[in-house]
């Protein structure tokens, strides 16, 4: 038969209600007691019933993750996945759960329902999920949530959390500078998209603070890239460095490089966003600017936990650290 809270209250000497405020945490109760009531809780198994726990709460213990239903290989992508379990992890340290839900940006319905019905505590969505319809939504009712990467609208209206895409930019050219490369180039794919202009403006300041006149930033197309290096071959584009936005335009930028016999890194350095897991065995060993995603879903539950608590009222954005992997790809060179 299955422990109850009756028995747990014998075993450590103290009334039934007691147990349940140290289960539901509702009242303060010294460490002492907290400890030998859930030693006692191990010791008979006990396993609080959650349909009676929210009933009691008005809670669900549960948040939801949205993901981009758009982006087939989201749950292929390692940095989706570190975040996924960062989530998981906060999560479960403080009794919740976690509800994973897709999202298109032509129905909402899946959200709304989460949100209207109150079958989670508060929500965690993608930037790239976020719409003007939902921040009403959500800001109507109420309902607490984070966005994970930075926001073009409401930003200091809301939760959310990203990279410090600007500050890994400057580390690149840093990096770059350090091993004596003098004309670097960015690399990305989209311009416009919020975290691709965070990048060029870190990448445009730290080529003004060293010096570096007209610093040189190229939306990435492959279909044009062997035009591309050839133009540098020839002489109409300045540079011996790349800073690629991602991994795979680094992988393409490399073997176009080989493909046209260029030595990496004695000729042209590479270096990455994205720490992939296969970078290091690139060849060569591709030079990254780590982005710890661990941290960005860690980072973004914890926000929730707390605004779901009421700890943390007021809107608030924090922005994650990058550092600098240096590998082969970037070797230093003699000066």
């Amino acid at each position: 038969m299955s422990a109850t809270i009756k028995d747990i209250a014998k075993a450590v000497g103290v009334n039934p209600s007691t147990v349940s405020r140290v289960i539901n945490g509702t009242a303060s109760i010294s460490e002492e007691t907290r400890e030998k009531i859930n030693q006692a809780m191990k010791e008979l198994d006990y396993h609080p019933n959650s349909l009676a726990r929210s009933l009691v709460n008005g809670s669900t213990f549960t948040i939801g993750l949205v993901i981009d239903a758009g982006n087939k290989d989201a749950f292929s992508n390692a940095f989706f996945i570190q975040s996924v379990i960062a989530i998981e992890t906060a999560a479960q340290t403080k009794g919740y759960s976690v509800l994973i839900t897709n999202h298109s940006l032509s129905d909402s319905n899946n959200i709304k329902t989460l949100v209207q019905e109150r079958k989670v505590d508060g929500i965690i969505l993608p930037v790239q999920c976020m719409t003007d319809e939902l921040i009403c939504l959500m800001t109507a009712n109420k309902f607490p949530f984070v966005v994970m990467g930075e926001p073009q609208l409401k930003k200091e209206e809301i939760f959310w959390v990203d990279v410090d895409n600007e500050q890994g930019s400057r580390q690149a050219v840093d990096c770059l500078i350090r091993s004596a490369y003098r004309r670097p180039m960015l690399l990305v794919e989209d311009k416009k998209t919020i975290f691709e202009s965070k990048r060029i403006k870190g990448f445009e300041r730290e080529c003004e603070a060293k010096g570096i006149q007209s610093p040189s930033v190229h939306a990435f197309s492959e279909e044009r890239i062997d035009e591309f290096l050839n133009e540098i071959l020839e002489g109409k584009r300045d540079t011996d460095s790349f800073i690629c936005s991602n991994n795979i335009i680094a992988y393409k930028v490399l073997k176009a490089l080989k493909a046209k016999k260029l030595d990496v890194p004695r000729q042209i350095g590479v270096i990455t966003f994205d720490n992939y897991p296969l970078a290091e065995y690139m060849e060569p060993a591709l030079s990254v600017v780590d982005v710890d995603t661990y941290k960005m879903g860690e980072t973004a539950a914890e926000l929730l936990l707390k605004a779901i608590s009421g700890k943390e009222k007021k809107a608030k954005s924090q922005l994650i650290e990058a550092k600098i992997i240096e590998r082969d790809s970037t070797r230093l060179k003699q000066k």
